[in-house]
């Protein structure tokens, strides 16, 4: 069975756990753009084209770095993971946020707007860390690099992205757990386009400040301790860059290091925004946003980020192509 239908599973005998007018008399729907009906189809085929490319180019990249031996390491065995879970995080997200856009019923059950909830926090917490992982294999690149292979063994890199996913789903059954002791009574309306904490503590009908107080919490942890990550790996890649001769050794460690560090200021950028603006009704729209823009561009981008920016990538990509066409012909 898979992981993610094993998580599915046992979220499902956890709903049930709880009383049966948390599960079934309780719906929600979700407002997303429909203030805006103008704007419904130019957005509906915007989201598209951009979960296309988000499917195409992480699905792509999981491909291209599986079928060429060349990116058989450290590395891009990372790369391989945030792809798969800038795909699934999306696929979590988009259909539903497009269906939305063409359908007048807005509505999401109980059930489902939990589920959705669980699984996008299980991918945006993995990411958090993946990236914090990346960076830790720049350091041992940059800072040791004739101990590189040996000391990123096959081992402790599945174990870290072991780790990753572990704390992700930890995390989230945590977040759930005290979501599910407050009490939710009819039909409510939720000021998003995504089942996020915020939105549904925002409709409870009983006091959230526990379930709030724990989600805070958790998530100040995740963003400092893979911020501090990251920060003191960049620290001492720096401070070796600047020890080396002033020729193209520089150049090379900085290329490289770019895609990363820009897929990071993008993710980390956004999610400090976020902290920062107040949920309150004035900031509602700029909380959706923000929002589409960590949800649903995001994934879109990291995929082009190092593509575009990554010459072996590149590379890669032409030869794929070119071999597919001469086999057409």
């Amino acid at each position: 069975m898979a992981e993610g239908d094993i998580n599915q599973t046992i979220l499902s005998s956890f709903l049930y756990s709880f009383p049966k007018n948390q599960t079934s008399a309780v719906t929600f729907i979700l407002v997303g753009f429909s203030e805006y009906p103008d704007l419904q189809v130019p957005l509906f085929l915007l989201f598209l084209t951009i979960y296309s490319v988000t499917v195409l180019g992480n699905l792509g990249m999981i491909t291209i770095i599986r079928l060429n031996a060349k990116f058989h390491t450290p590395m891009y065995f990372f790369l391989t993971h945030l792809s798969f879970v800038d795909f699934c995080y999306s696929t979590v997200v988009t259909p539903k946020l497009l269906e939305n856009l063409v359908v007048e019923d807005r509505r999401i059950s109980f059930t489902g707007c939990v589920m959705q909830f669980f699984f996008a926090c299980i991918f945006v917490v993995t990411e958090t860390f993946m990236l914090a992982v990346m960076a830790y294999d720049r350091f041992v690149a940059v800072c040791n690099p004739l101990l590189y292979t040996v000391a990123m063994s096959p081992k402790l890199c599945c174990s870290l992205v072991a780790a990753s996913y572990s704390w992700a789903i930890f995390c989230s059954f945590i977040f759930i757990y005290f979501l599910l002791t407050l009490f939710f009574c009819g039909t409510k309306f939720i000021n998003n386009f995504v089942c996020e904490h915020a939105a549904i503590v925002a409709v409870s009908c009983s006091d959230p400040s526990i379930s709030q107080k724990i989600i805070f919490i958790f998530a100040t942890f995740n963003e400092l301790s893979s911020l501090m990550i990251i920060l003191t790996s960049y620290v001492f890649i720096v401070i070796t860059v600047m020890k080396m001769p002033a020729t193209g050794g520089r150049y090379k460690v900085f290329s490289t290091c770019a895609s990363h560090l820009t897929a990071i200021s993008i993710f980390h950028g956004t999610i400090l925004f976020l902290y920062c603006v107040p949920t309150n009704k004035s900031s509602w729209l700029l909380v959706k946003v923000a929002s589409v823009f960590y949800t649903v561009i995001i994934p879109m981008l990291n995929p082009l980020i190092y593509s575009f920016r990554n010459k072996d990538v590149k590379e890669a990509v032409k030869k794929l192509m070119s071999s597919h066409l001469s086999l057409k012909m």
